[in-house]
């Protein structure tokens, strides 16, 4: 499976496509781990996991270990903006560690290398 990796830097957001082969390597790893930004072709990058979504649009929480998906009862946060005071849903999110069915990772950058970003990548922005 692949992911689209986003990778945001201050106010700046590229998008990295990550094929077959190297997202095997970050299969596994959890909400809020960092890994080197080598695995998909940033060197001298350490990224910082910050969240992602399922094939579904389902959000990843990181109070739900795992990589199961769930219906929990929500009160605000990730995956449920309440209209009002005290007002709570059942609502769908996946577990913290990314799986096969994981389609968009978000990252930060913790640490930044030699070269900038755009240079790395070229000039494909997402706004």
């Amino acid at each position: 499976m692949a992911f689209k990796v986003v990778v945001s830097e201050k106010e700046k957001s590229l998008q990295v496509e990550v094929d077959a082969v190297q997202s095997k390597k970050l299969v596994g790893l959890t909400l809020g781990e960092e890994f080197d930004g080598s695995l998909i072709g940033l060197q001298g990058y350490t990224l910082k996991i910050t969240g992602g979504s399922d094939k579904n649009g389902f959000p990843m929480k990181k109070d739900v270990s795992g990589p199961r998906r769930i219906r929990s009862l929500l009160s605000g946060g990730i995956g449920y903006n309440p209209t009002r005071d005290g007002e709570r849903r059942r609502k769908t999110v996946r577990g913290n560690t990314i799986s096969d069915d994981i389609v968009q990772i978000s990252t930060i950058v913790a640490k930044t290398g030699e070269k900038p970003l755009d240079e790395i990548l070229g000039s494909s922005e997402e706004e």
